[in-house]
């Protein structure tokens, strides 16, 4: 009955009632955060290559495949539950204990799923993700990160990577990454111990073990990332629809589905620790089955196999092998207390990363002010605290300003990204206002959680200011019509220092009882258009002042006024004066009669009698007939 049982399980898996009972008492607690949810295919079994076309919201380019439905390990757990005494589903042994070879999990790659579970736990209560799920999955996917081939800090000791995903006999994944993370700048591959492909990863990455990197060989990334993905859509794991969606999420198989439910349940009856690459290796995978082996380390039709096992892996807990179990019994008890395996952390508290414990960002109350072109006087900053209101070191917190103002963080940033402090402090550096005066807000939010709302911190661009102009000089300017003046020169201060990039405004009025611009005084020039320029925008260099060059005189006389005005209530008047050109006519006339006609006739005449007489002198000489 209990091998027809066992069977039963590796067809259609657990039943939903089994599953989802077994789901709640594992029930932790999770959520996906920040991440949008991927786009699931959920009919069943999918052809291989279908859908590759299409890009998927949640991220990855297989249809919201986590994996790009690349193979996986199909060995499937004994037929006959663990039954590790004194361990509860929940929280296995901390000392390493023997017991049957598949229910033993690398103690790093545990610590890895444990840390994953109650990470989520703290985010969202509501998927009820348990590390049972995760360890069934990592199984299939990599049998345990290749046993617990891992590093101290959890990455793998070498890589662990899929076939590339070409189409031949896989989906067909064009390359994402350009071989950043797979090597390979043609097609993607699955990589890591959970299997993601890359622009899966890409959009689901995690840095679990804070070491400032989102590494998918890295057995606590990986499992954290995997369990924000499974959580992904509001799904409730405890709900059995829930939990096959999940699953078929990460590879759109059937009877990947009836596998990982496999694993789950059975590390739901119990799991053991066992040192790091000392995990059990899978053999079978779903690209190169092996007909003649054996797809579970107990063959199902041999019904004495069972019986030998327990003795040959672990002490039998059962009293009816009196023969092995008194020595390791009396023992048992104290192993807890007394043994200390290599990871001292697998068993104690997990500790819940800093992004997940925060609850809410509080805005500093420093006021943000600043005049244009110059640095803000305090800092923004937020304080990250956790739900009982106390502060939460080590958060990533992410400063942004908006579109709209010219304000910007050094090296013309417009983000910024810092850690929270021992205090939960985090402090953004030091922000210089543009040229644009106006108000704006600094958000401030958790990176990858985007359900935690954000920080607004609000900040003000002053425009500089001058509460008194000086004119330097006090040279009349009087310039005839046309004519231009002499340059104009004006001194700015703000309460008695001189006030550098301050704006000044310079406008022709027809009197100093008027600030309306005159319509026929001086102009500083023309426009395009030929019109005079009567207003004018100034602004004082770094020693205070300010040049009004240019200016010309009007077709009217009269007089006018140059008006200076600026922010903070600082103005200058300066007298300006058209005069008429010189009368020269009257004086003119009186002059060239008495130069012009005097040459002519004394010119004319005195050539004409000179030259007449020695021209009729010949009618003279010619006189001689009366000679």
């Amino acid at each position: 009955m209990a091998a027809q049982f066992g069977r039963r399980l590796r067809r259609g898996a657990t039943s939903g009632a089994i599953v989802a009972a077994a789901v709640a008492a594992l029930a932790a607690s999770q959520g996906p955060g920040a991440i949008p949810p991927p786009t699931d295919n959920l009919s069943g079994d999918t052809a291989i290559g279908a859908g590759d076309a299409t890009t998927p919201h949640g991220g990855g380019d297989a249809g919201g495949s986590a994996t790009g439905d690349s193979p996986y390990y199909t060995d499937l757990p004994p037929l006959n539950p663990p039954k590790v005494p004194g361990v509860a589903p929940t929280a296995p042994q901390v000392p390493i204990v023997t017991g049957p070879a598949a229910a033993g999990i690398p103690a790093t790659v545990l610590a890895a799923y444990q840390r994953a579970e109650a990470a989520i736990r703290a985010s969202d209560p509501s998927c009820n993700l348990p590390w049972q799920l995760l360890a069934g999955i990592g199984k299939v996917e990599s049998g345990q990160a290749s046993g617990g081939r891992v590093d101290g800090n959890g990455t793998t000791l070498t890589p662990i990577l899929g076939p590339a995903l070409d189409g031949n006999g896989f989906a067909l994944i064009q390359d994402t990454d350009d071989g950043a993370f797979d090597g390979d700048t043609t097609h993607d591959r699955a990589l890591g111990p959970m299997q993601f492909i890359p622009s899966t990863w890409a959009a689901w990455g995690q840095d679990a073990n804070g070491d400032g990197k989102k590494d998918p060989q890295n057995v606590y990334d990986a499992a954290l990332a995997a369990g924000m993905y499974l959580c992904a859509g509001d799904r409730n794991l405890a709900i059995k629809a829930d939990l096959d969606k999940a699953i078929l999420s990460y590879n759109r198989s059937t009877e990947y589905l009836t596998t990982v439910l496999n694993w789950f349940e059975y590390y739901g009856r119990g799991a053991h620790t066992v040192p790091d690459g000392a995990g059990q290796l899978p053999v079978d995978r779903s690209d190169r089955p092996a007909p003649g082996r054996s797809p579970v380390p107990v063959s199902p039709s041999s019904p004495t196999a069972p019986s030998p096992r327990p003795s040959q892996d672990r002490p039998s807990p059962k009293p009816s092998d009196p023969a092995t179990t008194p020595p390791p019994k009396p023992a048992e008890p104290t192993k807890p207390p007394t043994a200390d395996p290599s990871r001292p952390d697998v068993g104690t508290p997990v500790e819940v990363p800093p992004t997940l414990r925060v609850a809410r960002l509080k805005a500093g109350t420093a006021t943000l002010t600043a005049v244009t072109g110059s640095a803000f006087a305090q800092a923004a900053s937020v304080t990250a605290v956790d739900a009982s209101g106390r502060p939460v070191a080590g958060v990533s917190v992410r400063f942004a300003l908006p579109a709209t103002t010219d304000a910007r963080f050094p090296a013309g940033a417009t983000t910024v990204t810092v850690v929270s402090d021992a205090r939960g402090v985090a402090e953004a550096p030091a922000l210089r206002a543009g040229e644009k005066a106006a108000s704006f807000t600094i958000r401030a939010t958790v990176p990858g959680r985007s359900s935690l709302p954000a920080a607004e911190l609000k900040a003000t661009v002053e425009v500089r200011k001058a509460d008194a102009l000086t004119r330097v000089g006090d040279t009349a300017l009087t310039a005839e019509t046309g004519a231009r003046y002499a340059d104009v020169t004006v001194e700015a201060r703000l309460a008695g220092a001189l006030a550098q990039g301050v704006t000044v405004t310079a406008v022709i009025t027809d009197s100093s009882a008027s600030d309306a611009q005159s319509a026929d005084g001086p102009s500083f020039g023309k426009d395009a258009a030929g019109n005079p320029i009567r207003t004018k925008v100034l602004k004082t260099d770094a020693q205070g002042r300010l040049v009004v060059a240019g200016l010309v005189a009007g077709q009217k006389a009269g007089d006018y006024v140059l008006l200076l005005t600026a922010p903070g209530g600082g103005t200058a008047k300066v007298a300006l004066e058209v005069t008429a050109p010189a009368p020269t006519s009257p004086t003119d006339p009186t002059e060239k009669p008495t130069t012009d006609p005097a040459p002519t006739p004394s010119t004319s005449p005195s050539t004409s009698p000179s030259t007449s007489p020695s021209a009729t002198a010949s009618p003279t000489a010619s006189a001689s007939p009366s000679a």
